[in-house]
């Protein structure tokens, strides 16, 4: 190793490798983020349409397009600075190494950019975290005060924190330049931004704290409704993505900190694997709706192409076979209606767990406290056609009743209630 590159080639290559399987996997989760994003902006758009788009919706693209800014910085840490900054260095090394080198050049360039990964890290998680409470502000709309008194206080909450870390990431190392100095040491890992205890630490507590602030909003709102208890536990698996995002950024921050050598890289990678999850958890309760909307026709259709006939025996004594349908048809008669029950009502409305999921994610507006849901059977008598082939109708309604509370409250904001399409009411069998 000559005087001008006294860095470790085990370092080195190792480094590089780290790389190349990073490269691959940084690219993916944005393309997958941007993916998420337009589905959940299409989502809403199909719901209410362009002129009905709230501050949450605009936020998250604001959070994409600092997206776009952390996926290049992380990026850059090992296409740009080979995976180096100021830290892992010994005294001798940092002796060694003049002003002049290239790898002297490299490694200053690389803590600037950890610098600004963190600005960009922070800024993205909290942009996000902001279109989170507005969503509340529209879900939790009609519900009163403390559930407005909270969304405040979140608000609140955020603005401090930001500040708090980025106050903590620019002014706790003194002079600034100390952030990129290479010799003399410049004074213990404080000043060190790739693995700095000091930044990781104070990051992930403010994260989490916002975190676990944010689920306190909606998760006792969800429990207090009158829903049946796994649909209840699977909305409030919907709103429990942050439990995520702390568990990635407890492990991120343990890795910086415990890897001195190529903490650099880790740490712009766990930066992006975490804000992917921040993107999906975030976006989820608007995309969840639609998707299983789509699903919902495939799901149908396999249960009922696995439904089976079953056989009875006839006045005659012989057996006849005895067709449980929904709509009440004749599968040799077609969807014309032919070889219906005349006398059966088939105006039942079905609404189902996934349009009660999308009247409470999508709309809003319905305070989520009065649900209530039953279930019902309908038999209607037997009808015979003239080939004696009996015909049973069994119709199972599983009706949930929520108020139709269409008017805002006069705290919420206009930005962010907005109007609303009107339903076009439960849907008929088919």
């Amino acid at each position: 190793m000559s005087a001008d590159t006294p860095m470790d080639s085990a370092a080195a290559s190792a480094a590089a490798a780290a790389f190349q399987q990073f490269v691959t996997e940084d690219f993916t989760l944005f393309a997958v983020g941007i993916l998420i994003t337009v589905t959940r902006t299409f989502a809403r758009i199909k719901q209410v349409g362009i002129k009905g788009l709230q501050g949450d919706d605009y936020l998250v693209w604001v959070a994409m397009i600092i997206y776009a800014a952390e996926t290049g910085l992380a990026y850059s840490v090992g296409a740009v600075a080979g995976g180096l900054a100021n830290n892992g260095m010994t005294d001798e090394q940092r002796m060694a190494l003049g002003p002049d080198s290239a790898e002297y050049q490299t490694r200053v360039i690389g803590c600037k950019i950890q610098l600004s990964g963190w600005s960009t890290y922070s800024a993205l998680l909290w942009t996000l975290k902001a279109s989170l409470l507005v969503f509340y502000i529209r879900l939790t709309a009609g519900l009163g005060r403390t559930y407005l008194r909270r969304i405040y206080i979140g608000f609140a909450f955020l603005l401090f924190s930001y500040i708090a870390a980025t106050l903590n990431l620019f002014l706790g190392c003194r002079p600034f330049y100390k952030n990129w100095q290479i010799y003399p040491n410049p004074g213990g890992n404080g000043c060190q931004p790739a693995t700095s205890a000091r930044i990781v630490w104070t990051y992930a507590a403010l994260n989490i704290a916002s975190d676990v602030y944010l689920l306190s909003i909606p998760l006792p709102m969800l429990w207090n409704t009158t829903l049946a208890l796994p649909k209840k536990l699977g909305l409030m698996f919907l709103f429990s993505g942050g439990i995520f995002i702390i568990v990635c950024a407890l492990i991120r921050a343990v890795l910086i900190v415990t890897d001195p050598i190529g903490g650099a890289q880790v740490a712009g990678s766990w930066a992006v694997r975490e804000t992917f999850v921040a993107v999906v958890t975030t976006n989820l309760p608007m995309v969840f709706p639609l998707i299983s909307g789509w699903l919902k026709p495939v799901i149908t259709s396999i249960a009922r192409s696995l439904r089976t006939g079953s056989y009875d025996k006839s006045s005659s004594g012989k057996l006849r076979r005895t067709i449980a349908t929904f709509g009440g048809g004749h599968g040799g008669k077609g969807p014309s209606g032919r070889g219906r029950n005349p006398h059966a009502d088939t105006s039942h409305g079905g609404l189902t767990f996934t349009e009660s999921e999308e009247r409470i994610i999508g709309q809003g507006h319905m305070k989520m406290q009065d649900l209530s849901t039953t279930s019902t059977e309908v038999h209607v008598p037997h009808h015979s056609d003239g080939n004696g082939d009996v015909i049973r109708k069994e119709v199972e309604i599983d009706v949930t009743s929520a108020p139709n509370d269409k008017t805002p409250s006069p705290r919420s904001f206009a930005f962010a209630t907005g109007p609303m399409r009107k339903s076009t009411g439960m849907r008929s069998p088919r």
